[in-house]
């Protein structure tokens, strides 16, 4: 069974539209990019980077018994439980 596709259309700026007119498949490059990004987008606020007022009052409950610290390693900003730790 063949999948049903779709056309999305967008604009882009002169800029973006330079960079990205020679490339060999433009559609295919795109759709990489978006799930790539796609991949990436927190699950807490869907990639807005604003928590509606019922995520804020869910973080701050979760917020209780966990923390934010940098990885050792690679430097990122991670969650951290403290449940059961003394």
């Amino acid at each position: 069974m063949r999948r049903k596709h779709e056309i999305i259309t967008f604009k882009v700026d002169e800029d973006l539209s330079r960079l990205i007119k020679d490339l060999p498949n433009r559609s295919e490059f795109i759709r990489r990019a978006i799930l790539s990004a796609l991949e990436s987008v927190c699950p807490l606020c869907n990639g807005t980077g604003i928590l509606s007022p019922n995520q804020k009052r869910h973080w701050d409950d979760f917020a209780e018994n966990h923390f934010m610290e940098r990885c050792q390693r690679c430097g990122e900003r991670i969650l951290i439980c403290q449940m059961g730790s003394t």
